[in-house]
């Protein structure tokens, strides 16, 4: 599995953040997986060109492409009307979330659809319904969000005709290493934020009692009926794609028949799924064993024998 993106043990994105591609790596190795960080900034087609190149020749073919490059954490305001919201931090943002995609996809999809059963993984923020119908924070953010879900859509068509997949998958409230310092909390103790006054520094905690780890993203993914059926077999790919293919996924609807528990929390995925996400259950599988937490890469992209077991959910720009 490669881990991609720009934050480095030498060197940081404009995201400023400690977490590192080269830490990712370390927790699939420790996961029993095998770990590779490239550096890559995912604007740059040149770079994506070259780290696609080098997997068609280490590998000669390419089985998952997550594109769960973000970046925008620190660009978007609040219900900022289009007018008020600075315009270059809005249009940076709509650089990161959806151009990166599309520049990765461009580059990766055909080493990808040399062999039927590909899956691409488009991460956001919110399924098709749900985004929909509700305002999600600035006009900046809430169409690069509605982006990606017709990135996935769109690809999902695309692929049908090489027997591979593409679906947008949303995690719910997500207890990042971001998201704990906000809180002021560790994932050690994380509860704790739950019964103190909402007072400065320290944001109202809201919902944040069904929070989960990046890590259950990861772990609902290998539930999907596309990558296997009981038994370990794969599902046949022609004629087209998966059935699942085009769709946008909840992280807690997918492994709904698993009974599955967010690492490290009592946070159940078989709670009532909120007004508007999708709602697919798929068959009742075992859980493989989940990664840690994947701090702050770019992308992932692994190959069938190692499945699903190293992918995670990332958060942040790589």
């Amino acid at each position: 599995m490669y881990a991609t993106g720009r934050s480095t043990r030498s060197s940081r994105s404009e995201y400023n953040r400690p977490e590192t591609i080269e830490d990712t790596a370390e927790l699939i190795e420790a996961a029993g997986g095998k770990g590779v960080s490239v550096r890559v900034d995912h604007l740059e087609a040149d770079q994506v060109a070259a780290l696609v190149q080098r997997i068609d020749t280490d590998h000669g073919r390419l089985d998952i492409l997550v594109n769960d490059i973000w970046g925008g954490e620190n660009l978007f305001e609040w219900n900022a009307k289009l007018w008020e919201h600075n315009l270059d931090n809005g249009l940076r943002l709509l650089r990161l979330a959806v151009d990166t995609h599309l520049i990765t996809s461009h580059s990766a999809l055909p080493l990808l659809i040399r062999r039927p059963g590909g899956l691409v993984v488009e991460m956001t923020d919110g399924t098709a319904e749900y985004n929909a119908s509700n305002y999600r924070v600035s006009a900046f953010y809430d169409l690069a969000k509605a982006a990606v879900l017709r990135v996935a859509w769109s690809q999902g068509h695309e692929l049908a005709d090489f027997g591979c997949t593409a679906v947008a998958l949303t995690p719910g409230w997500m207890r990042s290493e971001m998201m704990l310092e906000n809180y002021g909390v560790t994932e050690a103790n994380w509860r704790d934020a739950l019964t103190r006054p909402a007072t400065p520094p320290y944001p109202d905690p809201g919902h944040f009692a069904i929070s989960e780890t990046p890590t259950f993203t990861g772990r609902s993914l290998p539930s999907l009926p596309i990558l296997t059926l009981p038994g370990g077999t794969r599902p046949p790919s022609p004629p087209g794609s998966s059935p699942w293919s085009t769709g946008s996924l909840t992280s807690t609807a997918v492994p709904r028949t698993l009974g599955a528990t967010s690492s490290r929390s009592t946070t159940r995925a078989n709670l009532p799924t909120p007004p508007g996400t999708a709602d697919r259950s798929p068959v009742t599988r075992s859980a493989p064993t989940p990664v840690p937490s994947s701090r702050y890469a770019g992308n992932h992209f692994t190959r069938w024998p190692m499945t699903l077991r190293a992918i995670q959910s990332c958060r942040g720009a790589g």
